[in-house]
């Protein structure tokens, strides 16, 4: 999957987790969900790699979970960044949630593109 097809397929996730958790997830509109993308994709780019890092030994002792955590605090950082307005979750647990969910689409659209690539 193209870097534009993820930002599109996240923009759209934000966008469906507003619709169905509309007092959890907050997203104002498509150019607040495709400016929470961006932001999303440069965070896990640049500051991801550095608190998995630092953070290996907890992950380890968790047996991966707290890289749910890790993608969780990805998240609230990014709607710090975007303004609590335009995008934002009513708490960290929710903020984990759609990290959850957010990782599970990102996976279930690359496998499919991996399907197509083998025909």
């Amino acid at each position: 999957m193209t870097y534009f097809q993820r930002l599109i397929m996240n923009t759209l996730t934000f966008l469906a987790l507003a619709v169905v958790f509309p007092g959890h997830v907050y997203v104002k509109g498509l150019v607040a969900a495709l400016l929470a993308s961006f932001v999303l994709s440069l965070l896990n780019m640049l500051v991801k790699p550095i608190l998995t890092l630092l953070s290996l030994p907890l992950t380890f002792v968790t047996l991966g979970l707290f890289s749910f955590v890790i993608n969780g605090l990805m998240l609230t950082l990014t709607s710090r960044l975007v303004g609590g307005y335009n995008f934002g979750f009513s708490s960290f647990g929710w903020a984990i949630l759609a990290s959850i969910i957010l990782s599970f689409v990102n996976m279930v659209i690359s496998e499919h593109n991996l399907d197509k690539m083998d025909r």
